[in-house]
């Protein structure tokens, strides 16, 4: 499948990968990180991390879900937790018990695909003595309002951590726009980001790229570079599909 095996230039499979089982991942609406989920996602799968579960903690976007790629997440053998059937596209956390349950294992990684801003952040507290150690990581788009600037990403990132009574340790850099990033876009907003790292003392983990630029930019940046390809894709963009008469006659 194309985009399943997805690589990473200069040989940095090793910065990649994650330092706890538990790797929360947040950020602001519009920064992209549910797509970096995923990809980092199918990345360890690829890289032979198992079990490996991915959690959808996301009730803020209806668009931009993990959910949406569950089907090729599982191929790959993910298990994706989330709502089923009639309950898929609730935006209600009613998956706790098997969250729970995924963040007390002692083995394997999981991934928490959290809510944007401080609102979506809010439902970490239902995991209250459930979260070891673990990541947290804030995923930054230069490109964003209220994260254009060093203090807007830590304001952001503060109200986050106040939500959710945990600690960042990473950033993640997700600079994009859209159909019109270049790897200039990219570079200006991984040196926001590396900023925003070093004023609150945190690690910079990684930057992203869309596949045709990711070498570009691990050449001009010397950074570990995600390579990413495009799953989220918003209902407005996606290929009709065909359905069958909505009546009986």
């Amino acid at each position: 499948m194309p985009g399943a095996m997805i690589d990473f230039p200069g040989g940095r499979e090793d910065v990649l990968q994650p330092r706890e089982r538990v790797v929360i991942i947040t950020g602001n609406y519009g920064s992209g990180k549910t797509e970096v989920a995923v990809n980092w996602t199918l990345s360890l799968a690829r890289l032979g991390v198992a079990p490996l579960a991915i959690a959808d903690l996301d009730l803020v976007n209806p668009y931009f879900r993990c959910r949406e790629a569950a089907a090729l997440m599982e191929r790959h053998g993910i298990q994706v937790i989330a709502p089923r059937g009639e309950q898929f596209h609730s935006e209600l956390p009613i998956v706790l018990p098997e969250i729970k349950g995924q963040l007390r294992r002692d083995q394997g990684v999981v991934v928490l695909d959290v809510g944007g801003d401080d609102v979506g952040a809010r439902v970490l507290h239902s995991f209250a003595g459930s979260i070891g150690a673990h990541e947290m990581l804030q995923v930054v788009n230069a490109y964003r309002p209220f994260t254009d600037t060093v203090d807007g990403c830590v304001r952001i990132q503060e109200e986050i951590e106040a939500a959710s009574g945990l600690v960042t340790t990473g950033i993640i850099s997700n600079a994009h726009l859209m159909d019109d990033t270049d790897v200039d876009v990219i570079v200006r907003g991984a040196e926001l980001a590396v900023r925003v790292a070093e004023r609150r003392g945190l690690t910079f983990r990684f930057l992203t790229a869309m596949r045709p630029l990711a070498a570009a930019a691990a050449e001009r940046t010397g950074l570990p570079v995600l390579v990413l390809d495009r799953w989220m894709v918003p209902p407005w963009k996606a290929k009709p599909r065909e359905v069958g008469p909505l009546f009986k006659v």
